[in-house]
């Protein structure tokens, strides 16, 4: 790839709610959902070709997930558009983190990679 190319502009942002009432503490099942924004800030149109997770427990273990898409969709996205959509994860501990990155295509066929900015995943009062 040419490093003069401007890539498109794309923000993603991300609401995370633990799920009290599926989890179970005492098993150390905690369920967290996780509702992410993607925006296309540029004039062209993307699509979402994939993704890939990288989610860390309190115990520094990782668990990877790679997949096509996100929740069973490509989603493509024109200039201005957002897609939104929730998802969820479980964890051993009540506290952890995620982050990663969505692999776009611009209308051109250029593949680009997005990062998803790191995020906490945490049972309420367990953070100060």
């Amino acid at each position: 790839m040419n490093t003069d190319e401007k890539l498109p502009s794309i923000a993603v942002s991300t609401q995370v709610r633990y799920m009290a009432e599926q989890s179970d503490e005492s098993c150390d099942r905690y369920i967290f959902s996780y509702t992410i924004t993607i925006s296309n800030l540029s004039e062209e149109t993307i699509q979402l070709l994939s993704r890939h997770w990288i989610i860390t427990d309190a115990n520094h273990q990782i668990q990877e997930v790679r997949g096509k898409g996100v929740v069973g969709e490509q989603p493509v996205l024109k200039s201005r558009q957002s897609f939104e959509y929730t998802s969820g994860t479980v964890l051993p501990t009540p506290v952890g983190t995620m982050h990663g990155s969505y692999t776009m295509q611009a209308d051109d066929g250029t593949r680009f990679e997005i990062a998803i900015p790191q995020f906490v995943l945490s049972v309420p009062r367990v953070l100060h």
